[in-house]
């Protein structure tokens, strides 16, 4: 799987990096700290994830899953639980709340691989 990691923390972006490398069959495609930087990638590349933190200084994590193709699976990163509804309303795959520990991460990896095999509605 194909993931993209987008976070205006360069730690967190570390972080999430490194996980996504101790698993065998995800590579990181792309790591941005601003959103809209991403977003050339984002529709010229196909990407099976999209790891993305809520609470940024341009564009929040909401707004941005709001412009770019429905069908990327978007797991939230953030510090603030309050957002995790309307992150869900977004059909979020998942909702990983900082600090984020390697469990946490291979839990919300095999939510989306579960809905990669779900038929479409």
């Amino acid at each position: 799987m194909r993931c993209v990691i987008i976070d205006d923390e360069p730690l967190a972006t570390d972080l999430l990096a490194a996980y996504a490398n101790k698993v065998d069959d995800l590579e990181v495609l792309a790591v941005f700290n601003n959103p809209l930087e991403a977003l050339k990638l984002l529709r010229e590349n196909p990407v099976d994830v999209l790891f993305l933190d809520i609470q940024m200084p341009e564009i929040t994590g909401v707004e941005f899953k709001k412009i770019i193709q429905a069908d990327i699976p978007v797991v939230f990163t953030t510090a603030y639980p309050d957002y995790a509804l309307e992150g869900f309303e977004l059909n979020a795959v998942d909702y990983l709340l900082k600090p984020i520990t390697f469990q946490r991460f291979l839990t919300a990896i095999e939510k989306v691989k579960a809905k990669r095999v779900q038929p479409p509605d």
